[in-house]
């Protein structure tokens, strides 16, 4: 009954959307069942071992705010610091070479479809779950995200080669206007991240790209190639939807090589 409560104040005293109210529930519920009752000393000794684990910041940042939520919903007010985020860079990335061969690889055209999407527009794995027929505008080569992560709205692009390839799928896999894009093979329940993870890795093995591959790095890798390819960092924000600048800038300080290409570009020839 509590945690019924306690996700009825996250829902209407927070306003939290679905996903983070679960999330959040699931934290208190492991706390719980490892902990026992929830007190302040034990909250501070959890905190400890997160902060002082190789869990990534975000991970860190939303079991805090759980904790906070939680204490909140009891009356009392906690407050923890926040780690300083880390400053990544995007280590790996698929070469436009290595994409192709994972095309090549592909068995029918359903599997090309779904690469093709995930490869050409940047799609995040959840948001190509959720991708309608009617989402897509096979005329300007426009895909609207609906929902997207942060609950946005958004359009973005995709190539004629890529516009190609779902025509063809849709002639094998007619489909309605409120109808997925990509279901499982029995055509009854939505193509899920997990899905998308053990068909990327087959396809890389088939490839033979010895690295490791998910549905994921195939975003990355656009950003990369756009970049490599002279796009502005306005451009790849907007085909990516970033929030913040910020976010964007990763992909510029992963490129090593890029700063030393526009300089051979841009340099006076004095000899």
């Amino acid at each position: 009954m509590k945690n019924l409560d306690f996700e009825k104040f996250l829902y209407i005293h927070k306003g939290l959307q679905p996903v983070t109210v679960n999330g959040h529930l699931k934290t208190i519920e492991r706390i719980t069942r490892n902990l026992g009752e929830i007190d302040k000393e034990s909250a501070d000794n959890f905190i400890l071992s997160l902060y002082q684990s190789k869990y990534s910041w975000s991970y860190k940042v939303s079991q805090a705010k759980a904790l906070e939520y939680w204490f909140e919903f009891n009356g009392e007010s906690i407050r923890y610091a926040r780690q300083r985020k880390p400053k990544p860079i995007i280590k790996t990335t698929l070469s436009e070479a290595e994409i192709t061969r994972l095309l090549f690889c592909c068995k029918n055209i359903r599997e090309k479809a779904i690469i093709a999407v995930l490869a050409y527009s940047g799609l995040r794995p959840k948001e190509l779950s959720n991708l309608k027929y009617g989402d897509i505008d096979f005329g300007s080569n426009e895909i609207r995200v609906i929902q997207g992560k942060g609950c946005k709205d958004g359009v973005i692009y995709v190539s004629a080669s890529c516009i190609r390839i779902l025509l063809e799928y849709i002639q094998s896999f007619p489909k309605q206007p409120d109808d997925l894009m990509f279901k499982t093979f029995d055509g009854l329940r939505p193509f899920k991240t997990s899905c998308q993870n053990k068909l990327v890795s087959v396809l890389a093995k088939r490839a033979h790209i010895n690295k490791r591959v998910y549905p994921y790095l195939l975003r990355h890798s656009l950003a990369t190639s756009m970049f490599n390819r002279g796009a502005d960092i306005l451009t790849v924000k907007s085909q990516l939807r970033h929030a913040w600048l910020e976010t964007t800038e990763l992909y510029i300080h992963s490129l090593g090589y890029s700063p030393k290409n526009k300089y051979e570009q841009f340099v006076p020839s004095y000899i």
